[in-house]
């Protein structure tokens, strides 16, 4: 019998997606195949460039096809586009991203740096909305510390950019070093300027690291935008998770999904191979399981994560062989994962 379309397509049938358990056919998934003698090449679009489970689908459809008989050769081409689930979360962004932590100290604003810069490189349209009005990082982060934002003709802000991802701040606002000592009408003014009126452009994904706590900013977001998830953040010592289960109940009071847990200083790498865990072990996950939530990563310490933040070079970019670095590209995947999981799971029935 000789090759064809149907055969192949058939064969895909019974390759599903490990993270949305159906098959790439009916999810539409495969997008274009080729035949030339017994050389086939397949067409995967992903629902994110960013797909935790990429080698695992290229290694399947391999398989599959390449047990047709008359197959010698199986290509694999991959293309990607983020699914937003029947709605956007605002204009021209297809998911926003909340980043907290219930307090202050675990590096929130370095993973929501990270997670930023990880998901551009893998070829995300990102932008960074530094929400962190009292406390504002991000600015020295990316590099981009004393640059003023710019307005159009229609007073739209102009985002700045580096490193691939579109950035804003209320540093790139004010004088540096200016004390703000706004009051809860003002906080929500200006992130409400800060979202309507800043010209992101198309994103897949808006990272929004917020300030620590559970006040006016994280309440605010949640009323301007359909916020698609949020990432908790945390260090393993109990005080700092005792922080984090409050801000896990006020993502549930007002319904914020919790997309997963980043562990940060999980651990030291010591010369010899061994950890050290310095603010204890285990913690963060065992509460995890018990709110039945994903820990995205656990991100161990180190010297160059300070470094690269005041060098304004995400870890991510400055050190990418780095421990941290691998674990936290792991991370920005698994939550685009998990992102995608929930976008199917909210489709509208036809």
């Amino acid at each position: 019998m000789s090759l064809s379309e149907s055969r192949v397509l058939e064969a895909l049938s019974t390759v599903n997606d490990p993270e949305l358990h159906q098959d790439l056919v009916s999810l539409g998934m495969v997008t274009e195949t080729r035949i030339d003698g017994g050389q086939v090449g397949v067409t995967v679009n992903l629902t994110t460039p960013a797909c935790p489970m990429k080698a695992t689908i290229e290694g399947d459809v391999k398989q599959a096809v390449a047990a047709i008989d008359g197959v010698e050769r199986v290509d694999v081409h991959f293309t990607a586009d983020v699914r937003d689930g029947g709605k956007q979360a605002m204009p021209g962004v297809k998911h926003v991203i909340a980043v907290g932590s219930g307090k202050g100290g675990v590096g929130k604003s370095t993973v929501a740096a990270n997670l930023a810069a990880s998901l551009a490189l893998e070829g995300a349209a990102v932008g960074l909305l530094d929400a962190d009005i009292y406390g504002p990082s991000q600015a020295k982060m990316f590099d981009v510390e004393g640059k003023r934002l710019m307005a159009d003709d229609d007073k739209n802000i102009i985002p700045l950019k580096n490193h691939g991802v579109k950035v804003i701040s209320i540093a790139n606002l004010v004088e540096d070093g200016q004390a703000l000592t706004w009051r809860g009408p003002i906080l929500h003014g200006t992130l409400k300027q800060m979202v309507e009126q800043t010209l992101w452009g198309e994103l897949d994904y808006l990272i929004v690291d917020l300030p620590p706590g559970t006040g006016d900013v994280q309440l605010s977001l949640a009323q301007l935008v359909d916020v698609t998830g949020a990432v908790l953040v945390t260090t393993p010592q109990e005080m700092s998770l005792a922080d984090v289960r409050r801000a896990h109940t006020m993502m549930r009071k007002t319904h914020v999904p919790v997309l997963g847990l980043i562990e940060n200083m999980s651990y030291y790498a010591l010369p010899d191979g061994e950890r050290d865990y310095l603010f204890g072990e285990g913690t963060a996950k065992a509460w995890a399981d018990s709110e039945k939530l994903a820990v995205l990563g656990e991100i161990p310490i180190a010297r160059e994560v300070r470094e690269s933040g005041d060098a304004g070079r995400p870890l991510v970019l400055s050190h990418p062989d780095s421990e941290q670095a691998i674990a936290l590209r792991a991370a920005a995947r698994a939550l685009a994962g998990h992102i995608s999981v929930q976008s199917l799971n909210t489709l509208p029935v036809l």
